[in-house]
């Protein structure tokens, strides 16, 4: 018989996967022969643009690139993200010591608590958020305190209703504009108050900038390394996942302070060799060269959320429109949770919505829902919708 090793403590301590059992609950659907329309997922559904797979074609012949990378990242690449944010957000970035090669953006999340924390240490986690804060925070053997976010807030975080232990005790802050589920976006104003919070209580800022290039209606999101003293209290986490349509590379980096690139780096150091350089050559003609296909990837997007957005609208659901991200965020019916009411788009409708719960306490209510398929695809899901009779 096959022993069974035991799992050790700190992998039983991981959160449990929500999202694992609505992909169960979609496989059985499907498996009875339905049409299942999958607005759940976080997966990007363009190519990866061609003169940026002709950049890889061409690098992965090169033997150099057949050894080990360097251990903190090509120069090159690196070089590149400097031009990037200096070409796209007007900061200045020292190639050398304020950029973190990463093994996509994910990485990097999950990886900086255990950089910068010890076990009981507290951080700042926004709710609803991204769940794998979540688990590098359980991985740091930290402990987290939630920074609900509300409509009424135009969901962002206020931070004069933190309490006052937990601000004495945070050392690190998780943020994400455009945000990943609500599709909200920072102000200026709002990160000038965060740099301004952080410093007063020395927290440590981690502004996960995943969705940073898809803004609508005409505006562009904001970094937050552009907010004056951002440098001194965090770092941004940029992924070339969402941007470029290279989710599949796992390529991403890390800007901003200086001894918390440097933390990064330490830890990585102990753990890979760096991305194969073809991939490093690959992402940086992604950032250096044309941006026709970002901005054409943002019109896809918007036209997307026009059409489905103004669809549910004309069935009777009051919805608002998100002003960035791929994602809306859509307030269930009353009488509904949202694991119930995205039960029932999946059992009736065959239209798989992610439950806002998924994402924390403060997401029951909502649905969120991924604007990553074609627009005849989601015309198809609302009319499905509108005829279960619900609005």
């Amino acid at each position: 018989m096959m022993k069974q090793f035991e799992q050790s403590e700190l992998l039983k301590s991981l959160p449990k996967q929500f999202f694992a059992s609505l992909v169960g609950k979609v496989g059985k659907v499907m498996a009875q022969g339905h049409d299942v329309i999958n607005l759940g997922q976080g997966n990007p559904d363009q190519p990866t643009p061609s003169h940026i797979v002709e950049t890889l074609q061409k690098a992965s012949a090169n033997p150099m690139h057949h050894k080990y990378s360097p251990f903190r990242g090509h120069q090159f690449l690196k070089e590149a993200v400097a031009t990037f944010y200096k070409r796209e957000y007007g900061v200045d970035v020292d190639p050398e010591k304020e950029v973190a090669i990463l093994f996509g953006g994910k990485g990097g999340l999950v990886e900086i608590p255990q950089c910068l924390l010890n076990p009981g240490d507290t951080v700042l986690v926004p709710d609803p958020g991204y769940p794998d804060y979540w688990s590098g925070v359980e991985l740091a053997k930290a402990k987290m305190e939630v920074m609900p976010l509300t409509a009424e807030n135009h969901f962002l975080p206020v931070y004069e209703e933190i309490s006052e232990s937990a601000k004495e005790q945070a050392k690190l802050m998780f943020l994400n504009y455009p945000n990943n589920p609500t599709g909200a976006v920072a102000t200026a104003e709002f990160f000038e108050d965060t740099v301004a919070f952080a410093a007063k209580h020395d927290i440590c800022v981690v502004h996960d900038f995943a969705y940073g290039a898809i803004g609508f209606d005409g505006k562009k999101p904001i970094s937050f390394l552009q907010t004056s003293g951002a440098k001194e209290t965090g770092i941004e986490i940029y992924t070339l996942s969402k941007t470029y349509n290279m989710a599949g590379w796992r390529v991403g980096f890390a800007v901003g302070n200086e001894s918390v690139v440097e933390a990064i780096n330490l830890l990585q150091d102990h753990m890979y060799v760096s991305l194969f350089g073809a991939v490093q050559e690959a992402a940086a003609a992604a950032l250096l060269e044309s941006q026709q296909c970002v901005n054409d990837l943002v019109k896809r997007y918007e036209s997307r959320r026009n059409t489905f957005i103004q669809g549910l609208r004309e069935i009777g659901w009051d919805v608002t429109s998100p002003a960035g991200s791929f994602f809306a965020w859509l307030k269930v019916p009353k009488g509904y949770t949202s694991e119930q009411f995205s039960d029932l788009l999946l059992e009736k409708a065959h239209v798989v919505v992610a439950p806002g719960v998924g994402f924390g306490t403060y997401g029951e209510g909502y649905v969120r829902v991924g604007l990553l398929t074609d627009e005849e695809r989601m015309r198809e899901a609302v009319s499905r919708i509108k005829k279960l009779n619900l609005f």
